[in-house]
């Protein structure tokens, strides 16, 4: 029997920048820069090769395929077929699993190509790719996949761990890990579903388009996005909480005028309601549109504001910041 390759992940709670994570809005704002959180809500991918058949397992669906192509053109194994594809991986098993909510805008399909693409290594004995290459062969399968362009700040929480600086930078971007408190951070943050769904590539790719076209509103915006995420890794490092929660709900004011749909008034009442009872500020995670929210507070408002947010529909994730990195397993079980 081959061994059994188990790889676990982390999603992310970004606190600003998203968006100038995708090539090339970055190098339009230089200095720009996106901040972000691995939190322990983990991803897992187990694999093991098969002699005869292609088997994915996600929660109570079961697909088989007589080839990879056959599963990337399956809705529910699109992602796992392209990166099947790609590799020209033999036959294989694989189960795989989220403790995030679908589409909750927390970086788990990106945590899980990552996860994926590194148990393909292990378990079909090829070279370790180094965490940039794993990466950056994520986005571009994700890229192809949706036929949109794609960023980079949901892989490498998912590699590294901790709280992370990602800059744009010519040639490439340049990661940096923040000497944060992870845990005094944790009790501050709450992580909330909003319950609505989002499909980030979709929201993103208008706002990159305006962008490139040079529209002067859209400009103005990325650049206070820029020059406020500036300010929040080193306010991060100085433990000041409260000012980070400010700057996120500064980032949030310019985000949600980039395009219609990345505020909606799910997102608005919550956020508002955080507010009322104590909190220092938040934002949505990702690009919007629905998904979660990330709420920076007091630890002794957190379970007052939690449970006035589960009032107004909200769902609270057990997500608190993590600073290990992405941990692989092989048996023969």
């Amino acid at each position: 029997m081959p061994s059994l390759v188990a790889v676990r992940a982390w999603c992310r709670v970004d606190f600003g920048g998203g968006t100038l994570d995708i090539w090339p809005l970055g190098l339009l704002h230089p200095g720009a820069r996106t901040v972000n959180v691995a939190v322990d809500l983990a991803v897992t991918v187990e694999l093991r090769p098969s002699s005869i058949r292609y088997l994915v397992r996600q929660g109570s669906s079961v697909i088989e395929a007589a080839s990879a192509a056959e599963l990337a053109r399956h809705a529910e194994t699109s992602l796992i077929g392209v990166i099947a594809v790609a590799l020209e991986l033999p036959p294989f098993e694989a189960s795989l699993a989220s403790g995030s909510p679908r589409g909750g805008g927390l970086g788990a399909s990106s945590a899980m190509t990552v996860a994926f693409l590194t148990a393909a290594e292990v378990a079909f004995d090829r070279p370790r790719s180094e965490p940039r290459k794993i990466a950056a062969m994520a986005r571009d399968l994700e890229a192809r996949l949706m036929g949109l362009p794609t960023g980079l700040q949901d892989h490498y929480p998912a590699l590294l761990g901790g709280a992370l600086e990602i800059l744009a930078e010519l040639g490439g971007e340049r990661v940096r890990s923040l000497n944060v408190d992870l845990e005094r951070l944790g009790d501050s943050l709450l992580v909330v579903y909003s319950g609505q769904s989002h499909f980030s590539a979709g929201s993103n790719w208008q706002v990159v388009r305006r962008r490139l076209d040079g529209e002067a509103e859209v400009s103005k915006l990325f650049a206070g996005i820029a020059e406020t995420t500036a300010e929040i890794a080193p306010t991060l490092e100085a433990g000041d909480f409260p000012r980070v929660g400010e700057l996120m709900s500064r980032e949030w004011s310019y985000r949600r005028q980039l395009a219609d749909g990345i505020s909606t008034p799910v997102l608005e009442n919550l956020l508002a309601v955080a507010a009322t009872h104590g909190a220092w500020g938040g934002k949505a995670c990702g690009a919007g549109g629905g998904g979660s929210l990330a709420i920076l507070c007091p630890p002794e408002r957190r379970s007052d504001i939690a449970v006035a947010l589960q009032r107004e529909g909200g769902e609270i994730l057990s997500a608190r910041p993590v600073g290990s990195p992405l941990a692989i397993t092989k048996s023969s079980d």
